[in-house]
């Protein structure tokens, strides 16, 4: 492994594990309120169970490494929905209020990167479908 492999999987790892914990708190904090923010943003409130469980099967997924293209894909959408639906009017680092947009696109960055990149060695994707790592 060399270091832009270090620092994939590092990203990776990170990616993954801030979309976990982030559909993690989707759940605990009660869905319901996530639709009812959705709902006050102008987006259908089924979407936040759908949002939610992008964030916690794929940042699941991302974390291992199986996927992590396709769900790089979807927490990409997400993020530009966040942006430009939610976070856009706080400006980017927040109005005191509300929460800039900073976070939503370093985190796109992420997400756009892995959507790009090639699969690690220390990847589950790897592993099952045998490829080498580059």
């Amino acid at each position: 492994m060399n270091k832009n492999n270090a620092g994939q999987v590092f990203l990776r790892i990170i990616l993954g594990l801030t979309f976990f914990i982030h559909g993690v708190s989707k759940f605990q904090g009660g869905i319901g309120n996530a639709a009812g923010f959705f709902d006050s943003l102008g987006i259908p409130g089924f979407m936040a169970y759908i949002v939610a469980a992008i964030e916690l099967i794929g940042g699941l997924a991302v974390i291992l490494g199986f996927g992590t293209r396709i769900v790089s894909v979807l927490f990409a959408v997400i993020l530009v929905g966040a942006i430009f639906m939610a976070k856009l009017p706080a400006g980017f680092l927040g109005n005191g209020q509300a929460a800039g947009y900073e976070l939503d696109l370093a985190l796109l960055a992420m997400s756009v990167y892995l959507a790009c990149a090639n699969n690690t060695v220390l990847s589950l994707g790897n592993m099952i479908f045998n490829k080498k790592g580059k």
